[in-house]
């Protein structure tokens, strides 16, 4: 098994759940807007640590699983290609707001608190159980893609990883970005990152079901 393509699926799976412009990325963003890079970062790593939980939780328990439940790895790989697919047609078409967020960034305990900006984030992302299931269905189908085909612990832990390796480039790149260009970031702006994040997270959802039918043939 290539190790480093472990690292890598899980650093496109933390990107991919980290780039949609959804409440998260509108924090960070206003965050970054309104107290600086350092504030929005630290939101940022809220939501990486979350999906870190969360990686954690499917990946060492879709490894336990394997150990006991022979057979599942197709219909777990299919369920990961149209998970993908579903998470890139939502968000290609998905129009951000950023008034959406003031709301959200003002009202927190702290707003100007790098603690606090990390543990609202941290909290926002833990307590959303579709995300879990998201985990599930990517870790299934991009360990199909790594050549993952008898999980253990240790694949599961480079996997994990990755997911918060990318995740948190993401917010570092989000939030540099923002801080360097915070005059010219507007809805237009998100709109293009949305359609862009979208088709390709849908192009790795075609690339998933690909490889599971020729693996079928």
């Amino acid at each position: 098994m290539d190790y480093v393509l472990l690292i890598i699926s899980g650093l496109v799976i933390g990107l991919i759940v980290a780039v949609p412009i959804g409440p998260v990325n509108l924090i960070c963003i206003r965050r970054t807007l309104a107290f600086g890079p350092s504030n929005g970062f630290m939101a940022g790593l809220g939501a990486a640590a979350g999906d870190g939980v969360f990686a954690i939780v499917t990946g060492f328990g879709l490894t336990a699983v394997s150990q006991l439940i022979e057979g599942f790895s197709i219909p777990l790989e299919m369920a990961g290609g149209a998970l993908l697919l579903f998470f890139g047609w939502h968000t290609f078409f998905t129009d951000p707001h950023l008034r959406d967020a003031d709301k959200l960034v003002y009202r927190q305990n702290g707003a100007g608190s790098l603690a606090g900006a990390m543990a609202s984030t941290f909290a926002l992302t833990i307590t959303n159980p579709a995300t879990l299931l998201a985990f599930a269905g990517l870790i299934a189908g991009f360990g199909g893609l790594a050549g993952a085909r008898e999980p253990s612990f240790v694949s599961a832990a480079f996997v994990v990883a990755g997911v918060i390796g990318g995740s948190t480039a993401w917010w570092l790149t989000l939030t540099t970005v923002v801080g360097l260009f915070h005059a010219r970031i507007d809805d237009g702006v998100m709109h293009v990152i949305n359609r862009v994040s979208g088709f390709l997270i849908a192009s790795f959802g075609v690339a998933v079901l690909t490889h599971l039918l020729l693996k079928m043939l």
